[in-house]
């Protein structure tokens, strides 16, 4: 996968295993199934009718369908292909009322706000009958609905047995949501290789690239990809990838600089923004991990890759962690995810500051990152398994750090509630499992 994200125009993958993590069920299955999906069919949602938001039942080509707080709406306001969509308002939920025979591969759902409505936020559950149970597991992040025009949203689930699935729209209030064309492809069906993608362990927090979700926005670099915030003026999280490709003899270019890509009414933060403050501009995204170029390492230097970084935390604890990932190479390649979070930390200046840059920019608690080593090859998801390292750490922004990064490991199942993110979110459930559970303990150094 080469970049391919969820919402406008493309896709991010995600995968599943039934039996796990299942949350409460809200709905019965009353009906079985009738029609098979062949492969690359889908269901369109043009046959059936249901004109009130009540819940209620409908026949649609491939089978009963459930629709709560949904109508099947035809209307100009309705973004549709075809005759037809589903138009779901409040906590509305569109549910199969039938099993898939040989389970799934993939789904992909097409999503529009409905008419000039607010952006909308809902979730894809799957439930298998392999559980002999009424229960249903959430299939990756919630997702963001906030064009106008239909959007492909493509899920890799892998399921296999019997299945059905439910969609639920989780924002609630008034603005309505649209939905066309619910395409399954049998399990078993064959995945595309991903190879030394920034993104090939999954988009944490469900970025988009949209200016209607500033706090979430997606910057797409061949470098690394960002989940910006803008009203940090700092990410929320970088992504990348790291091969012996990636390093050469390119001197570092110390040119910070304003991010030229964001949306030009957005405040940039500057190369003089944290003047003063006793913070370093943080790399997310290290410059040594990119010198197989000039404009490769010219573009870590964006603040949009930055954060306000307690000095002795970057230079010391930061740098001896990245130069000691570094060390994996040529045998192996690496995938990093980096963030910050939390409100305040202490630089070199002393106390807890909050924002830097007249309030621009907020100065976080707490800084982690996590690691995962794999030796060479392709398909580099499917290389990953229970056995597979993982360093996972958390450390406080603040200018009296222990110098040895070892000191502040933790799991990434941790950092996931620390953070709210989904991070891995593209590996089999049984793998996130069994690698985000455990702290890491072997050498640092």
């Amino acid at each position: 996968m080469k970049k391919q994200l969820l919402g406008y125009g493309s896709s991010f993958l995600l995968l599943l295993l039934p039996c796990l993590a299942f949350s409460p069920a809200s709905v019965s299955n009353r009906s079985v199934w009738q029609r098979p999906f062949a492969e690359g069919t889908q269901e369109s949602f043009d046959s059936g009718s249901k004109t009130d938001y009540g819940t209620g039942t409908v026949a649609l080509s491939t089978g009963n369908w459930i629709l709560s707080d949904a109508v099947l709406g035809n209307s100009e306001a309705d973004h549709k292909e075809g005759t037809q969509a589903v138009r779901l308002q409040q906590s509305g939920k569109l549910t199969m009322d039938f099993f898939l025979p040989v389970g799934a591969a993939t789904v992909t759902v097409q999503h529009a706000v409905y008419g000039t409505d607010g952006s909308s936020s809902w979730e894809l559950w799957a439930q298998s009958e392999a559980c002999n149970c009424d229960k249903w597991t959430k299939v990756g992040p919630t997702v963001l609905t906030s064009s106008a025009t239909l959007q492909a949203a493509s899920f890799t689930v892998n399921i296999p047995g019997r299945v059905k699935f439910e969609i639920r729209k989780t924002s609630g209030g008034k603005a309505r949501l649209n939905l066309d064309d619910f395409a399954v492809t049998d399990y078993g069906t064959a995945q595309p290789s991903v190879d030394n993608d920034n993104l090939a362990l999954g988009n944490p927090s469900g970025a988009i690239a949209d200016v209607s979700s500033p706090n979430n926005y997606l910057l797409a670099k061949p470098q690394y990809v960002v989940g910006y915030n803008r009203d940090q003026g700092k990410p929320n999280w970088v992504s990348w990838h790291i091969d012996n490709s990636d390093r050469g003899g390119t001197d570092r270019q110390d040119d910070f600089r304003p991010d030229e890509t964001l949306p030009a009414d957005w405040y940039h933060v500057t190369d003089k923004s944290y003047g003063g403050s006793g913070f370093d501009r943080g790399h997310n995204c290290p410059s040594a991990d990119r010198t197989s170029s000039k404009e490769n390492n010219s573009a870590t230097f964006y603040m949009t890759n930055m954060m306000p970084q307690a000095p002795n935390n970057n230079q010391k604890t930061w740098a001896d962690l990245e130069n000691y990932t570094r060390t994996f190479l040529p045998g192996n390649e690496v995938y990093v995810i980096c963030g910050s979070y939390g409100v305040g930390g202490t630089g070199s200046n002393g106390g807890v500051t909050t924002t830097i840059d007249n309030g621009r920019v907020t100065v976080p608690k707490r800084c982690w990152k996590v690691i995962v080593i794999l030796p060479v090859g392709d398909n580099d998801a499917s290389r990953i398994n229970a056995s597979t390292r993982v360093i996972a750490i958390d450390t406080p922004n603040e200018n009296s750090l222990l110098t040895t990064w070892g000191s502040y490991r933790t799991t990434v199942d941790a950092i996931e509630v620390a953070t709210g993110y989904d991070l891995l979110s593209n590996l089999p459930v049984d793998v996130q499992n069994a690698i985000e559970s455990k702290i890491d303990k072997g050498p640092v150094s």
